[in-house]
């Protein structure tokens, strides 16, 4: 009787499982297989934790046009210029980079040589104008450098804690990952990554350095070095290592405080000639117009140009004080 039962129960079994894989498709089998075999292996149910994916490979393409991604391949200025997008933060490639700084070049000189028809003029300020892009690349990864180094020290008073709790060096990278915030999150989450892949503690913080190259950060760096090499207390290393730097940034505001009259007579003194010779041909065009049409007027120019370039970087070289 007994083995009547099971049977029966076998063969209605059977019927269910059967008529279940004939109304389910090929691809939903395998991904329910799929999502089976990953939760038991991570011994995990959550859905965000599933639908999370992690990217680990690199993208080198420089360009999204092919012939132009091959040929900045081959140039060495090419790797220099996506490596300045990455520290600005931008999601550029330096072929678009190049691109836009050769298109502004070329639209701003020809539309000033095609409305003035003065070459002399038309060429400079096409040059400004295409510089501009990497002017902007520059000035949003200084931005970027100086909110690094005001979150670094919060971060390392977070690894102090951690250490003093009991947690590993790289536990408390990890931990900086999840709860400080950016620029220093995702740096130190890169860096954690790549020691949980295996790589060097060495080579981790020497990305790091090489990612985001500051002086502050090489303290770190180099403190962290220093204490596996030759042992000792990293956390006490660590929070002397937080007050130098809240120190020297504090040290930097005040110097940028003194200074602030010296920058700002430099770019009076630089910007005013500009604006008195605009001014003065909306008054006067005939008068100012001897500057370029005689040949002694073009070498004053050219003189007054090159003075004010060398007077403004003067300038910005006595108040440029390195802390």
């Amino acid at each position: 009787m007994a083995l009547v039962f099971g049977l029966v129960f076998l063969g209605a079994f059977a019927v269910v499982v059967l008529l279940g894989m004939a109304t389910a498709s090929p691809s939903s089998q395998k991904a329910k297989q799929m999502l089976a075999t990953l939760d038991s292996a991570l011994a995990t149910d959550s859905p965000a934790t599933r639908d999370q994916i992690v990217n680990l490979r690199k993208s080198e393409l420089l360009s999204t046009i092919p012939w132009l991604n091959k040929k900045l391949l081959q140039l060495e200025l090419a790797p220099m210029l996506q490596q300045l997008l990455t520290q600005a933060d931008l999601k550029w490639t330096a072929g678009g980079l190049i691109s836009a700084m050769c298109f502004l070049f070329v639209a701003v000189a020809y539309g000033i040589y095609w409305k003035s028809g003065l070459i002399f003029v038309a060429l400079p300020v096409g040059l400004v104008a295409g510089f501009l892009p990497l002017w902007w690349v520059f000035n949003k990864r200084g931005r970027r450098f100086n909110k690094f180094v005001q979150v670094l020290p919060e971060a390392l008073d977070l690894m102090v804690s951690a250490l003093r709790a009991g947690h590993s060096l790289i536990a408390a990278m990890g931990l900086v990952s999840r709860e400080c915030g950016e620029p220093v999150q995702s740096e130190f989450k890169v860096t954690f990554e790549e020691q949980n892949y295996g790589l060097e503690l060495k080579t981790a913080m020497d990305n790091l350095v090489n990612r985001v190259p500051i002086q502050d950060l090489r303290i770190v760096a180099t403190a962290i070095m220093i204490q596996k090499e030759s042992g000792g207390n990293l956390a006490e290393v660590l929070e002397k290592t937080s007050h130098v730097i809240r120190e020297r940034f504090r040290l930097k505001r005040q110097v940028a405080v003194h200074t602030a009259q010296g920058r700002m007579t430099g770019w009076v003194l630089t910007l005013l000639p500009i604006v008195l010779a605009f001014a003065l041909y909306w008054i006067n065009p005939e008068m100012m117009s001897i500057l370029w049409t005689t040949a002694v007027g073009k070498k004053l120019l050219w003189a007054s140009c090159i003075m004010i370039v060398i007077g403004g970087f003067i300038i910005r070289q006595i108040v440029d004080m390195d802390v």
